[in-house]
């Protein structure tokens, strides 16, 4: 291949390797351990695997260039392997299938004593507790009529007490309503003061992260211009 064929792909090379710089930024220069405490426990999996391999296909990348068959060397296994974690987070971040099973406990019921009848000590049993049964409902239905005939008198001297008692309470609510009033009032001022202070915050951080892209980018376009020129002078000479 000639000379002259390469230069551009070199270029193409170089702007690609400063993205990649630019990308990795945050990553490289804090350590691994402190962004990843930060993470939840699914995205700090990604965070570790995607290293690994970035790191691997790095080596992979310098072994091909040095004329080094990558695919007999063992670093390509690691890739494989680091593929299959890929693969596991992804089935873990996909959705459980519902069951659609479901036990019906009724039809269960009806199997087991259908299977059962005959049994002259199962059908014993069943006598024994349906008799106790109906005993004790007649016991709790008893127990709440007496109740009932008890709590009669005590109702009415209740509704007596509490007609005298809403007199007063009436007179205590209208003004418990004009504080409820005024305090509603400033409640909502505030409110609104609160929301107010929460957009101008949001503005301001738009406005910031515009900023930094916007900074970036001239960053970018004057490094190119950089290399751009570094570029002609090398040609000229």
């Amino acid at each position: 291949m000639d000379a002259t064929n390469l230069l551009p792909l070199l270029e193409q090379l170089d702007d690609h390797v400063d993205d990649l710089e630019e990308a990795l930024g945050p990553v490289l220069n804090s350590a691994i351990t402190d962004t990843s405490k930060k993470l939840p426990v699914l995205d700090k999996a990604k965070f570790h695997v995607l290293i690994t391999y970035a790191l691997e296909s790095l080596i992979f990348s310098y072994l091909r260039l040095h004329g080094i068959n990558a695919k007999e060397h063992p670093v390509f296994r690691e890739l494989t392997r680091v593929k299959q974690y890929f693969e596991k987070i992804k089935a873990l971040e996909a959705e459980p299938e519902q069951r659609t099973l479901t036990l019906d406990k009724q039809a269960a019921s009806r199997f087991i004593k259908h299977g059962l009848a005959g049994n002259d000590k199962f059908d014993m049993e069943r006598k024994e507790q349906q008799a106790k049964e109906k005993a004790r409902a007649q016991l709790k239905a008893s127990l709440l009529a007496k109740k009932a005939v008890a709590a009669a008198p005590e109702s009415s001297s209740k509704k007596s007490a509490d007609v005298s008692a809403s007199g007063s309470d009436s007179e205590s609510d209208g003004g418990e309503k004009e504080k409820a009033t005024t305090q509603s009032g400033d409640s909502a001022k505030k409110s609104k003061e609160k929301k107010a202070d929460k957009a101008v915050k949001r503005e301001s951080a738009k406005n910031k992260k515009k900023r930094t892209k916007d900074d970036r980018k001239e960053e970018k376009m004057e490094r190119r211009k950089k290399k751009q020129e570094s570029r002609k002078a090398r040609k000229v000479q």
